[in-house]
């Protein structure tokens, strides 16, 4: 870890679905103590509108987020890198943190297939604050 605030990249294929709703709880949770990035090797158009509305449900708003592409300098910027069990190729660098995060994919899903899946990144996410605040 560097001695500002930790960063975190959440990776998925498409940045529509997992690593928004992360990124989206990660900024609900911790606030301004961690910064965070979402990207994906082959970003969508939009995010999903099921993801959308399961974060809602939360309180949480990820309306105005984007899809966002993968680059080597997201990565070489971040303490942390969590890709979402979407067997993403991403860059290695050593001394970062890597995770992949064996989430099912809320793509296609209805809202009552998201809800367990944004449940699970919830859980998933408080861990990490408490990793990253030790």
């Amino acid at each position: 870890m560097t001695d500002t605030k930790p960063s975190v990249l959440f990776v998925c294929i498409h940045n529509a679905g997992r690593s928004q709703m992360a990124a989206g709880y990660l900024r609900h949770l911790a606030g301004d103590r961690i910064e965070v990035r979402s990207a994906g090797s082959m970003p969508a158009d939009q995010i999903n509108p099921i993801a959308v509305e399961a974060m809602r449900e939360e309180g949480i708003d990820i309306t105005a987020e984007q899809p966002k592409v993968l680059t080597p300098e997201a990565v070489q910027a971040s303490d942390v890198v969590i890709t979402m069990g979407c067997g993403d190729a991403c860059p290695f660098y050593p001394g970062k943190r890597y995770e992949d995060w064996k989430l099912d994919d809320p793509a296609g899903q209805g809202i009552d297939a998201v809800r367990p899946i944004r449940d699970d990144i919830r859980a998933r996410i408080e861990g990490l604050i408490a990793s990253l605040a030790s």
